[in-house]
C-alpha cells in the first residue's frame, strides 16, 4: 500500500511540474475501487428504482425552489466585468513578458486553473457568476454607452448555436491535442485573439453574439442553469442543482448539440490519458513520445468521443419513444432532455481536475502573493511553499477519491431525477415517463460506470 502511495506522490508530482495542460494531474488510485464503482452504480440504480415507486410529482417536487435574496443591481455587474477584462489583459501581457515556467507566469495559472477549472466548477454548482465575471459584457455596455450606436448588423438566426459549437471543439482540440498549451507566450497569442474576435463579434452582432456564438458564454450559460442560486423574477432563486433548466424552454438542436460535447469533451479529456487509450494506440505508456506525437490520434479521438456520445444518446431517446408511443419526434425527444446531461457534465468536470486544483489552486494562490515576480508580499503569505502531502497518506488518497467518485454519482442521480421531471413537464404520462426513460436510465447508468473507471484508471501521460 505505502509502495502504491508512493507511486502516486511521484505520478502527481511530476504531472504539476510539467502542466502541458490542466488535465495531467491524475493519479493512480490503488484503492478497492470495484467496490466502490458497484456501490456507486447500485446508488443510481436504486434511484431509477425509487422514481417507479414514488408518485409522479415528487419529482418535480424535488426542484421547486425559493427566492433568497434580491437581485444585484446591473451596474455592478459591467463593473465586475470590466475588472475581470482588466485582469486578463494583465494576464496575457503577463503571458508574453513574464517567466517561461507554467506554473510561475500568471497565464496558465488564470486560464487553465482559474478560469477553466475553478470558476466552471463554481459556474455548474453555485450559480451564474458569469453575468458578473464575463470580460466582454462591461466593455462592450462601455463601448455602447460612448458611441451611442448599436450593432450595425443582426445575428443570423439560422446560425443558432453551431458557431459556440465549432469554437468549443477547437478550444477543446487547443487543451487536448496541442503540444504546448500551457506556453505562456503560445497560450497568451490564442486567449488574446479569441477575446478580441468574441469582442468584435460583440460590437458588430449585440448581444446576440454572445449567447448564441460565444462557446464559453454559451458554456457558463448552460452550467449557470444547474447551479443552486439563479435569478427568480426580481429575487435570488435556491433549490436543487438544476431547478433553473426545469423552469426554462426546451433547447434548440445546436444547443441540445452543444451540452452533449460539453459531456463527450469532459469524457475524452479522461479517457486520452489511460493506459487503456495508450495501448489503443500502440503506445507503451511508460514510455510516452510526447504530444506532438499524438495530435493527429487525439483529435480523432475528440471527434469520434463526441459522435459516438451524440449517437448513443439519440439511439437510447429513438428506442424509448418507440417503446412508451409517446408520439414524440427523435428531435424533440434530443432537445427536451440534453440538459438532463448537464449535471452529468460538471459533476465529472468537478471530479476530473479535483486533484489539479489542489495543487495548481496553491500556485496561483503563490501567485497571486507576486504576480510581477519581484519578491512582493501582497497577501502576507510569507514563504509560501505548495505541499503535495495530501497525496502521501491513505487517508488523504481515499477521502480524494471519495470525493471524486461521490460527485460523479451524484451528478448522475440529479440527471436521472431532472430527465424525469423533463418528461412529467413534457405532459407524458407515468407509465409512458418510465417506459421511455428506460434506454436512457441505461445508459445514464452505464455512463456512471464509466466515469467512476475513468477516475480509478492509471495514467500515462
Amino acid at each position: 500500500m505505502r509502495t502504491g502511495l508512493v507511486a502516486a506522490l511521484l505520478v502527481m508530482m511530476g504531472a504539476s511540474v510539467a502542466l502541458g495542460h490542466a488535465a495531467e494531474q491524475g493519479f493512480v488510485l490503488l484503492l478497492p475501487t470495484d467496490i466502490y464503482i458497484t456501490a456507486g452504480v447500485a446508488s443510481v440504480i436504486l434511484t431509477i428504482v425509487l422514481i417507479a415507486l414514488l408518485p409522479s410529482r415528487v419529482a418535480e417536487a424535488i426542484f421547486a425552489s425559493f427566492a433568497v435574496l434580491p437581485r444585484f443591481p446591473k451596474v455592478l455587474r459591467h463593473l465586475i466585468s470590466l475588472l475581470a477584462t482588466v485582469a486578463l489583459a494583465f494576464a496575457v501581457w503577463r503571458g508574453f513578458t513574464g517567466p517561461r515556467d507554467p506554473l510561475g507566469n500568471p497565464l496558465p495559472l488564470v486560464i487553465w486553473t482559474f478560469f477553466w477549472v475553478g470558476l466552471v466548477s463554481l459556474q455548474g454548482l453555485i450559480g451564474n457568476h458569469w453575468r458578473y465575471t464575463n470580460p466582454w459584457t462591461g466593455l462592450a455596455a462601455l463601448l455602447s454607452y460612448v458611441t451611442a450606436t448599436r450593432a450595425p448588423l443582426r445575428y443570423p438566426r439560422w446560425l443558432g448555436h453551431w458557431p459556440a459549437v465549432i469554437a468549443f471543439v477547437a478550444f477543446a482540440a487547443f487543451l487536448l491535442a496541442d503540444p504546448a498549451p500551457a506556453d505562456p507566450s503560445r497560450l497568451a497569442v490564442f486567449a488574446g485573439l479569441y477575446w478580441y474576435a468574441a469582442l468584435l463579434g460583440r460590437v458588430v452582432f449585440g448581444p446576440a453574439w454572445m449567447v448564441r456564438a460565444e462557446a464559453f458564454t454559451v458554456m457558463m450559460r448552460a452550467y449557470g442553469r444547474m447551479g443552486l442560486f439563479a435569478v427568480r423574477g426580481r429575487h435570488v432563486g435556491f433549490g436543487l442543482w438544476g431547478w433553473k433548466t426545469l423552469q426554462g424552454a426546451v433547447p434548440p438542436v445546436s444547443l441540445a448539440v452543444f451540452i452533449l460535447v460539453l459531456l463527450g469533451t469532459g469524457s475524452f479529456d479522461g479517457l486520452n490519458e489511460t493506459f487503456f487509450w495508450l495501448g489503443l494506440l500502440g503506445i507503451n505508456p511508460l514510455e510516452f513520445p510526447g504530444r506532438s506525437a499524438v495530435i493527429g490520434q487525439s483529435l480523432v479521438g475528440l471527434i469520434c468521443t463526441n459522435a459516438a456520445l451524440i449517437a448513443a444518446f439519440a439511439a437510447c431517446l429513438w428506442i424509448g419513444e418507440r417503446i412508451a408511443g409517446s408520439g414524440r419526434s427523435l428531435k424533440h425527444a434530443f432537445c427536451l432532455f440534453a440538459p438532463s446531461i448537464l449535471p452529468i457534465a460538471i459533476a465529472y468536470h468537478v471530479a476530473h481536475y479535483l486533484t489539479s486544483f489542489m495543487v495548481d489552486g496553491q500556485y496561483f494562490v503563490k501567485m497571486l502573493n507576486d504576480p510581477m515576480g519581484r519578491r512582493a508580499d501582497l497577501l502576507g503569505l510569507g514563504d509560501f511553499y505548495v505541499t503535495t502531502g495530501f497525496f502521501n497518506t491513505p487517508a488523504t488518497v481515499k477521502a480524494i477519491w471519495l470525493t471524486q467518485a461521490g460527485a460523479v454519482v451524484v451528478g448522475h442521480v440529479v440527471a436521472i431525477l431532472l430527465a424525469h421531471a423533463l418528461a412529467m413537464r413534457d405532459q407524458q404520462s407515468t407509465r409512458r415517463a418510465l417506459l421511455g426513460q428506460a434506454p436512457l436510465a441505461a445508459f445514464m447508468v452505464a455512463y456512471t460506470f464509466f466515469g467512476l473507471w475513468l477516475l480509478a484508471s492509471p495514467r500515462g501521460l
